[in-house]
Protein backbone atom coordinates (compact mmCIF):
# COMPACT_ATOMS: atom_id res chain seq x y z
CA UNK A 1 0.00 0.00 0.00
CA UNK A 2 1.69 3.45 -0.70
CA UNK A 3 1.95 6.21 1.89
CA UNK A 4 -1.17 8.08 -0.47
CA UNK A 5 -3.53 5.71 0.28
CA UNK A 6 -2.87 4.83 3.32
CA UNK A 7 -3.15 8.43 5.04
CA UNK A 8 -6.08 8.11 3.17
CA UNK A 9 -7.76 4.85 4.84
CA UNK A 10 -6.63 6.14 7.99
CA UNK A 11 -8.21 9.83 7.60
CA UNK A 12 -11.31 7.89 6.49
CA UNK A 13 -11.27 5.44 9.31
CA UNK A 14 -10.60 9.32 11.48
CA UNK A 15 -13.69 10.59 10.11
CA UNK A 16 -15.45 7.08 10.95
CA UNK A 17 -14.76 7.09 14.16
CA UNK A 18 -15.39 11.16 14.84
CA UNK A 19 -18.94 10.41 14.07
CA UNK A 20 -19.82 7.34 15.36
CA UNK A 21 -18.70 9.39 18.34
CA UNK A 22 -20.76 12.53 17.94
CA UNK A 23 -23.98 10.20 17.13
CA UNK A 24 -23.80 8.11 20.35
CA UNK A 25 -23.31 11.37 22.40
CA UNK A 26 -26.57 13.17 21.21
CA UNK A 27 -29.62 13.14 22.94
CA UNK A 28 -32.24 10.37 21.57
CA UNK A 29 -35.16 12.41 20.93
CA UNK A 30 -38.83 12.21 22.00
CA UNK A 31 -42.30 12.28 21.17
CA UNK A 32 -43.68 15.58 22.40
CA UNK A 33 -47.10 15.71 20.24
CA UNK A 34 -48.48 13.17 18.58
CA UNK A 35 -50.90 14.88 15.94
CA UNK A 36 -51.98 11.97 14.61
CA UNK A 37 -55.25 12.01 16.20
CA UNK A 38 -56.17 15.15 14.59
CA UNK A 39 -56.66 14.02 11.25
CA UNK A 40 -60.39 14.57 10.07
CA UNK A 41 -63.12 12.77 11.31
CA UNK A 42 -64.48 13.16 7.79
CA UNK A 43 -62.38 12.45 4.36
CA UNK A 44 -64.44 12.91 1.01
CA UNK A 45 -68.09 12.73 2.64
CA UNK A 46 -66.64 9.79 4.82
CA UNK A 47 -67.49 10.09 8.91
CA UNK A 48 -65.35 8.17 10.94
CA UNK A 49 -65.93 6.67 14.54
CA UNK A 50 -63.42 5.84 16.21
CA UNK A 51 -62.50 2.44 17.63
CA UNK A 52 -59.48 0.24 19.57
CA UNK A 53 -58.10 -3.11 20.12
CA UNK A 54 -58.06 -4.76 22.87
CA UNK A 55 -54.84 -4.29 25.51
CA UNK A 56 -53.05 -7.20 24.32
CA UNK A 57 -53.09 -6.16 20.36
CA UNK A 58 -51.45 -2.95 21.69
CA UNK A 59 -48.89 -4.39 23.90
CA UNK A 60 -47.64 -6.31 20.81
CA UNK A 61 -47.86 -3.12 18.48
CA UNK A 62 -45.97 -1.30 21.07
CA UNK A 63 -46.66 2.11 19.39
CA UNK A 64 -46.21 5.50 20.46
CA UNK A 65 -49.80 6.23 18.60
CA UNK A 66 -52.26 3.97 17.40
CA UNK A 67 -55.27 5.60 15.24
CA UNK A 68 -57.81 2.85 14.66
CA UNK A 69 -61.16 4.33 12.68
CA UNK A 70 -64.31 2.83 10.37
CA UNK A 71 -65.07 5.66 8.11
CA UNK A 72 -68.74 5.57 6.49
CA UNK A 73 -70.63 7.27 3.76
CA UNK A 74 -74.26 7.98 3.57
CA UNK A 75 -74.70 4.84 1.28
CA UNK A 76 -73.63 2.81 3.89
CA UNK A 77 -70.13 2.23 2.50
CA UNK A 78 -67.61 1.84 5.28
CA UNK A 79 -63.38 2.12 4.76
CA UNK A 80 -60.67 1.01 7.63
CA UNK A 81 -58.24 3.24 8.85
CA UNK A 82 -55.08 1.99 10.42
CA UNK A 83 -52.39 3.84 11.63
CA UNK A 84 -49.33 2.83 13.84
CA UNK A 85 -46.47 5.05 14.56
CA UNK A 86 -43.25 4.91 16.01
CA UNK A 87 -40.65 7.11 17.80
CA UNK A 88 -37.03 7.19 16.79
CA UNK A 89 -37.07 5.44 20.61
CA UNK A 90 -39.03 2.59 19.74
CA UNK A 91 -37.20 2.28 16.35
CA UNK A 92 -39.38 3.89 14.05
CA UNK A 93 -41.25 1.19 12.45
CA UNK A 94 -43.51 -2.07 13.01
CA UNK A 95 -42.68 -5.81 12.20
CA UNK A 96 -46.76 -5.88 11.84
CA UNK A 97 -46.76 -7.68 7.75
CA UNK A 98 -50.08 -8.29 6.40
CA UNK A 99 -48.55 -10.67 4.04
CA UNK A 100 -47.88 -12.74 7.32
CA UNK A 101 -50.73 -11.38 10.02
CA UNK A 102 -53.60 -12.16 6.95
CA UNK A 103 -52.94 -15.80 6.64
CA UNK A 104 -52.35 -15.87 10.17
CA UNK A 105 -55.83 -14.72 10.78
CA UNK A 106 -57.42 -17.24 8.39
CA UNK A 107 -57.20 -15.41 5.03
CA UNK A 108 -55.93 -16.33 1.61
CA UNK A 109 -53.91 -14.44 -0.10
CA UNK A 110 -55.53 -14.24 -3.94
CA UNK A 111 -53.70 -11.03 -5.09
CA UNK A 112 -50.61 -8.68 -4.09
CA UNK A 113 -49.48 -5.68 -6.23
CA UNK A 114 -47.71 -2.62 -6.39
CA UNK A 115 -50.05 0.24 -7.42
CA UNK A 116 -48.84 3.79 -8.08
CA UNK A 117 -50.85 6.08 -6.46
CA UNK A 118 -50.36 10.28 -7.32
CA UNK A 119 -51.26 13.11 -4.67
CA UNK A 120 -50.60 16.30 -4.51
CA UNK A 121 -48.10 16.02 -2.07
CA UNK A 122 -46.45 13.39 -4.53
CA UNK A 123 -47.14 14.20 -8.29
CA UNK A 124 -45.43 11.87 -9.86
CA UNK A 125 -46.93 8.80 -8.03
CA UNK A 126 -45.47 6.46 -4.99
CA UNK A 127 -45.64 2.96 -4.62
CA UNK A 128 -47.97 1.48 -2.36
CA UNK A 129 -48.75 -2.05 -1.85
CA UNK A 130 -51.99 -3.88 -2.81
CA UNK A 131 -53.36 -7.24 -1.07
CA UNK A 132 -57.08 -9.03 -2.36
CA UNK A 133 -57.55 -11.57 0.16
CA UNK A 134 -60.54 -13.78 0.71
CA UNK A 135 -62.10 -15.64 4.25
CA UNK A 136 -64.96 -17.49 3.02
CA UNK A 137 -67.38 -14.79 1.69
CA UNK A 138 -65.88 -12.49 2.75
CA UNK A 139 -63.03 -10.32 0.80
CA UNK A 140 -60.59 -7.72 1.45
CA UNK A 141 -59.55 -5.01 -0.48
CA UNK A 142 -56.19 -3.40 1.39
CA UNK A 143 -53.78 -0.86 0.84
CA UNK A 144 -50.75 -0.28 2.70
CA UNK A 145 -47.54 1.50 3.32
CA UNK A 146 -44.58 2.78 5.30
CA UNK A 147 -43.74 6.47 6.16
CA UNK A 148 -41.11 8.26 7.59
CA UNK A 149 -40.10 11.96 7.78
CA UNK A 150 -43.60 13.02 7.14
CA UNK A 151 -43.20 13.09 3.43
CA UNK A 152 -41.08 9.84 2.39
CA UNK A 153 -43.54 7.16 1.24
CA UNK A 154 -42.14 3.82 1.18
CA UNK A 155 -43.46 0.64 -0.26
CA UNK A 156 -41.45 -2.30 2.16
CA UNK A 157 -39.41 -2.00 5.19
CA UNK A 158 -36.16 -2.40 3.61
CA UNK A 159 -36.69 1.07 1.89
CA UNK A 160 -38.06 2.08 5.11
CA UNK A 161 -34.83 1.04 6.99
CA UNK A 162 -32.95 2.91 4.61
CA UNK A 163 -34.46 6.05 4.83
CA UNK A 164 -34.63 5.85 8.90
CA UNK A 165 -30.61 5.42 9.28
CA UNK A 166 -30.17 8.62 6.55
CA UNK A 167 -32.11 10.28 9.24
CA UNK A 168 -30.68 9.08 12.24
CA UNK A 169 -27.29 10.22 10.60
CA UNK A 170 -28.63 13.21 9.11
CA UNK A 171 -30.92 15.00 11.78
CA UNK A 172 -30.86 12.44 14.45
CA UNK A 173 -34.38 11.07 14.02
CA UNK A 174 -35.85 8.57 12.65
CA UNK A 175 -39.34 7.84 13.43
CA UNK A 176 -41.68 6.24 10.54
CA UNK A 177 -45.32 4.88 10.49
CA UNK A 178 -47.17 2.26 9.27
CA UNK A 179 -50.16 2.91 7.09
CA UNK A 180 -53.20 0.29 6.33
CA UNK A 181 -56.56 1.45 4.65
CA UNK A 182 -59.17 -0.86 3.37
CA UNK A 183 -62.54 -2.31 3.01
CA UNK A 184 -64.51 -5.46 3.46
CA UNK A 185 -66.29 -6.30 0.32
CA UNK A 186 -67.81 -9.66 -1.43
CA UNK A 187 -66.97 -10.76 -5.00
CA UNK A 188 -69.44 -8.63 -6.89
CA UNK A 189 -67.68 -5.92 -5.47
CA UNK A 190 -63.99 -5.94 -5.83
CA UNK A 191 -63.80 -3.28 -8.40
CA UNK A 192 -65.43 -0.97 -6.37
CA UNK A 193 -63.82 -1.63 -3.06
CA UNK A 194 -60.47 -1.14 -4.72
CA UNK A 195 -61.43 2.25 -6.38
CA UNK A 196 -62.75 3.42 -2.84
CA UNK A 197 -59.72 2.14 -0.93
CA UNK A 198 -57.18 4.04 -3.57
CA UNK A 199 -59.22 7.17 -3.51
CA UNK A 200 -58.84 6.77 0.14
CA UNK A 201 -55.28 6.28 0.84
CA UNK A 202 -54.48 8.46 -2.26
CA UNK A 203 -56.49 11.35 0.08
CA UNK A 204 -54.82 10.26 3.25
CA UNK A 205 -50.95 10.61 1.18
CA UNK A 206 -51.88 14.17 1.15
CA UNK A 207 -53.13 14.50 4.73
CA UNK A 208 -50.30 12.72 6.79
CA UNK A 209 -47.55 15.02 6.29
CA UNK A 210 -49.94 18.14 8.16
CA UNK A 211 -50.51 15.96 10.92
CA UNK A 212 -46.99 14.19 11.57
CA UNK A 213 -46.09 13.63 14.90
CA UNK A 214 -43.54 16.12 16.95
CA UNK A 215 -40.12 14.87 18.57
CA UNK A 216 -37.65 16.61 20.42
Amino acid sequence: MSKKSFFLSLTILLITIGLVALIARRREPVVVKTNLENIPMKIQGYKATEDFFPDSVYEVLNADSNIYRHYRDEGGRKIDLYIGYYGTAKGGRTWHMPKGCLPAGGWTILKTQKVSVASNFHPKGVDLNYILARKGETLVCLYYWYQSAGKKVLSTGFEQNIERFKGKILYNRNDGAFIEVYTLTTENGIEEGTLITKNFAEKLLDLLPNYWPIEE
